[in-house]
């Protein structure tokens, strides 16, 4: 039997390359990669922006994000679409009884230590952002983190040597090692009881032998709720290379964050360079989100073509009856909850990850026309509650005057265009400058930007509070004047 030719043995090699590359579309290419991790879709956005910074550092080694059953086919494609090279995984439950609800999932953190298809795997959390290249972070020792909060570690941003003897051992302790947070990171801080001691590492001074753990400075973890507490970053800026948007709720792809916190500019402009990995993805955009945009937009205008306020507003002229005591009371109770009822159901109505500006003239926007049709009702209410007062109080007062009401008729609905539009236009107009004046201003700092909307709302509080009486005593009067006068006769348009 003849022996394989080289050239046989060749070909048969490229088909082994060819089948296996095949089998393993999702297989390591390189021997060291960054990891994060993803449960649902509402972090997606933050992963295809980490992904872009990271290749904005020119890297060539892997990204690879592990993903659980909550992430769509959708979600795995875009990112596979955006160069990331997706894992499928199962969630470790979490042993501990008191915990977050949200923290159900987290220890599946530690598969990372598992990943022995490479040499060394960067973590990093999907709410931070790579704004400096981070390359020489793979030269760190078997497991560096950065020191939070005193002398804990947060695990958002880790340097880890898999093993599976560490990852086994781990696997042992698990329930019997304690987490002051309940999860993964308290876990850590555990396993890990002497990192605080851990050298500093620094690139350009490399130990020898290499040490089992070593800290991290905060260069490569920038903790935005730091920043905020003293309104500049406790290092230099221009060496900063990973920001970590540690805030809670306050996450970087929400679009009211970017109107509270600085830092979250930075994100955002990551954001607007990514490519249309798939239709209508390019800038992080969404074509569902896009859609309903759209119709978030042109709704408003529909309803305000359905909802007004059949009213043309004067003072009293001395002929009417005495207004209740709790009239006033009840109209700025009313107003105040149609304007919170407002504000929360706009709110609710946005979609979070769409772009600050696109989410804030959206907001505007709906928060006024719901409040328009709903202080609006309460208006017609009282609008008829005058008519039936003038019922109860009585005709006779009223029909010598008729004639000189009708004939003044095209007088008054010029004044009353005018004190309408003033109260109406005022409280948009307020609210409006109440939002903008720290942007205006210059303000970045947190806390004194809320001081100023603070300010602004006691000043548009006290505003609402006298516009709303006014216009609804003006609409009881108006009841009563036009209790005998055609419907159709007394439609005036405040928009």
């Amino acid at each position: 039997m003849r022996s394989p030719t080289p050239a046989r043995l060749a070909l048969a090699l490229v088909a082994a390359l060819a089948a296996a590359a095949l089998l393993g579309g999702a297989a390591a290419a390189t021997e060291e990669a960054y990891v994060t991790l993803l449960y649902g879709d509402e972090f997606v956005l933050g992963v295809r922006v980490l992904g872009k910074s990271i290749r904005d550092t020119g890297t060539r080694r892997d990204l690879v994000v592990l993903v659980s059953d909550g992430v769509s086919d959708y979600s795995r494609k875009l990112l596979q679409a955006d160069g990331w090279i997706v894992s499928h995984i199962t969630l470790l439950a979490n042993p501990n009884q008191v915990r977050p609800k949200r923290f159900w999932g987290v220890y599946t953190k530690l598969k990372i230590f598992n990943m022995t298809s490479y040499r060394k795997v960067v973590f990093l959390d999907a709410d931070t952002v790579v704004v400096k290249s981070i390359e020489d972070l793979f030269k760190c020792g078997k497991f560096c983190g950065n020191l939070k909060h005193s002398e804990r570690m947060n695990s958002g941003v880790m340097v880890v040597e898999p093993s599976e003897t560490v990852f086994k051992d781990m696997m042992r302790q698990i329930d019997t090692l304690p987490s002051y947070t309940g999860g993964d990171q308290g876990f850590l801080n555990s396993y890990y009881a002497d990192f605080a001691n851990s050298h500093v590492y620094e690139p350009d001074k490399p130990y020898t032998p290499e040490p089992e753990t070593q800290r991290l400075s905060t260069l490569y973890n920038a903790d935005v709720g730091l920043y905020m507490l003293a309104n500049k970053w406790m290092v230099d800026e221009k060496e900063l290379r990973v920001i970590h948007y540690t805030l809670g709720p306050l996450k970087p792809w929400d679009w009211w964050t970017a109107w509270l916190v600085k830092p979250v500019g930075v994100w955002q402009d990551v954001r607007q360079t990514l490519e249309e990995s798939l239709p209508g993805t390019g800038g992080g955009r969404s074509p569902h989100d896009q859609l309903v945009v759209k119709v978030l937009f042109i709704l408003p205008v529909l309803l305000l073509s359905f909802g007004y306020y059949q009213s043309c507003f004067q003072f009293s002229n001395g002929m009417h009856s005495k207004l209740p005591s709790y009239f006033g009371a009840l109209t700025v109770l009313a107003c105040f909850m149609s304007a919170g009822v407002s504000f929360a159901f706009a709110f609710a109505i946005i979609p979070k990850q769409i772009m600050p500006w696109t989410g804030l003239l959206l907001m505007f926007e709906w928060t006024f026309v719901s409040f328009f049709l709903l202080f609006g009702s309460y208006l017609r209410f009282v609008y008829r509650w005058g008519s039936l007062d003038a019922n109860h109080v009585g005709h006779s007062r009223f029909d010598s005057s008729e004639n000189h009401m009708v004939t003044g008729r095209h007088h008054n609905m010029s004044d009353c265009d005018i004190d309408a539009t003033f109260y109406w236009t005022g409280m948009a107009i307020i609210a409006i400058v109440t939002v903008l004046l720290p942007t205006l201003l210059g303000v970045t700092a947190l806390f004194a930007k809320l001081g100023l909307m603070v300010a602004g709302g006691v000043v548009l509080a006290s505003f609402m509070t006298y516009a709303s009486e006014h216009i609804a005593i003006s609409a009881f009067y108006k009841g009563q004047r036009d209790r005998n006068v055609s419907r159709s006769r007394s439609i005036c348009f405040l928009f």
